[in-house]
């Protein structure tokens, strides 16, 4: 393996396990996870579309059943991150830091996806 495929793996991997563990804690923590969501000016309603949405977007990446999907799912984590990040910064809670690591991430991984099979 070349170093181009070992980052992409590395970015993938970490891009995935945000989301998955984004995901659980909406799935789990509902309650808690609506009220940040509240506080950061978002509907409550929209928690576990959400993390439907975030499942069903990394089967997509790992899968790469579909070049059109795959291209779906990193356009919604990275808008996702996007918004996150925003939403942040404007509630001035501190927690943009993190995103702007999230949205490296979801770049890094995309840009290095070309690497995956060749």
């Amino acid at each position: 393996m070349d170093f181009k495929k070992i980052a992409y793996w590395i970015s993938t991997g970490l891009m995935c396990a945000l989301f998955l563990y984004s995901a659980q804690m909406y799935f789990f923590n509902t309650e808690m996870v609506r009220g940040y969501f509240t506080f950061l000016e978002f509907p409550a309603w929209i928690v576990i579309p959400l993390a439907i949405a975030k499942v069903l977007g990394v089967i997509a990446v790992l899968s790469n059943q579909s070049k059109l999907l795959t291209e779906w799912a990193y356009a919604g984590f990275f808008f996702d991150v996007i918004l996150a990040t925003t939403a942040h910064l404007h509630a001035a809670d501190g927690g943009h830091t993190l995103s702007v690591a999230g949205i490296l991430l979801v770049l890094a991984s995309r840009f290095l996806s070309q690497y995956r099979y060749g």
